[in-house]
C-alpha cells in the first residue's frame, strides 16, 4: 500500500501542486487548509504516514500542530515535514526541536521535496524495523518504539530531536560521526543549520543524561562518537 500524506498547506494552488505530484509519484494525499483541520485529518484512520506541515496558518501556528502530534500516543510516530518561508536557522532549529523530522523553506524545488519525503519515510521504516525492544548499555536504556529513556532506573525526558541523536549515535556507537553527516541523517536532508547547532544539541543531550552523557565522546577536529563499550562500574 502507497504511503498516505496529509499536505497541511492554506495557500490552495500550491496544496493542488503538491497534490497532484505527489499522487503521480504513487502517494496518496490528503490536505487540510487550517489547523484545526490538519489535526482532525491526522487522528482520522487511516492515520497519514507523513505530513507536510506549513508553519503560517490561519489559526494555529504549525509549530503547536507539531507539538500536540508528538504528545497524542495515537500520533507521536507519525513524521513530520515543516514547509515555511521562515528560513533564518533560529526558526530551523525551533522546528526541528518542536518535533518535525525535516525542514524546507520556500520556495523550493518539487524534486527536492520528494527526495525528503522519501528520506524521511525511508528512516521511518528503518526505525520500525529496529524498534520493539528496549536497548540496553551501561546504565543506559531506551525504548525506541515508546521513546522513552531510563538512566539508572530514572526515566529522562528527551525531545523528539535528542531522542533521535542519541538512537543515531547509538545505533553507530564505535564509529566517529562527523557533523555534516549528523545534520543530513538527524535534522533532514541539507537542513542548511552550522556545526554550532550539532554542538549546543549534544551539550543539551549530555547535561540530560547527566552520568552517561559521557557515552557520547567529542573526536575533536571530527565530530562525535558514542563509546564501543560502556565503562566499567566502580566498587
Amino acid at each position: 500500500m502507497s504511503a498516505l500524506i496529509l499536505i497541511v498547506e492554506d495557500e490552495i494552488d500550491l496544496a493542488q501542486t503538491l497534490q497532484y505530484r505527489l499522487e503521480r509519484e504513487g502517494y496518496e494525499t490528503r490536505h487540510a487548509s487550517t489547523g484545526r483541520e490538519a489535526l482532525e485529518c491526522a487522528r482520522a484512520l487511516p492515520r497519514p504516514a507523513l505530513v507536510l506541515l506549513d508553519l503560517m496558518l490561519p489559526d494555529i501556528s504549525g509549530q503547536d500542530i507539531c507539538r500536540s502530534l508528538r504528545e497524542d500516543p495515537e500520533t507521536q510516530d507519525m513524521r513530520i515535514i515543516m514547509v515555511t518561508a521562515r528560513g533564518e536557522e533560529r526558526d530551523r532549529v525551533e522546528g526541528l526541536e518542536a518535533g518535525a523530522d525535516d525542514y524546507v523553506v520556500k520556495p523550493f524545488s518539487l524534486n527536492e521535496l520528494l527526495l525528503r519525503v522519501q528520506a524521511v519515510l525511508s528512516r521511518s521504516r528503518m526505525r520500525v524495523e529496529r524498534s520493539g525492544a528496549v536497548l540496553r548499555f551501561g546504565d543506559l536504556a531506551v525504548d525506541e518504539s515508546g521513546h522513552r529513556t531510563w538512566v539508572s532506573d530514572s526515566e529522562v525526558e528527551l525531545t523528539p530531536l535528542e531522542f533521535r541523536l542519541l538512537t543515531t549515535l547509538m545505533a553507530r556507537k564505535g564509529r566517529v560521526q562527523v557533523r555534516d553527516q549528523l545534520i543530513d541523517d538527524v535534522w533532514g536532508l541539507n537542513a542548511g543549520l552550522t556545526a554550532r547547532t550539532v554542538d549546543v544539541q549534544i551539550k543539551r543531550l549530555r547535561t540530560k543524561l547527566g552520568l552517561v552523557g559521557s557515552y557520547i565522546e567529542t573526536i575533536r577536529g571530527l565530530g562525535y562518537r558514542f563509546r564501543d563499550t560502556p565503562p566499567e562500574r566502580s566498587g
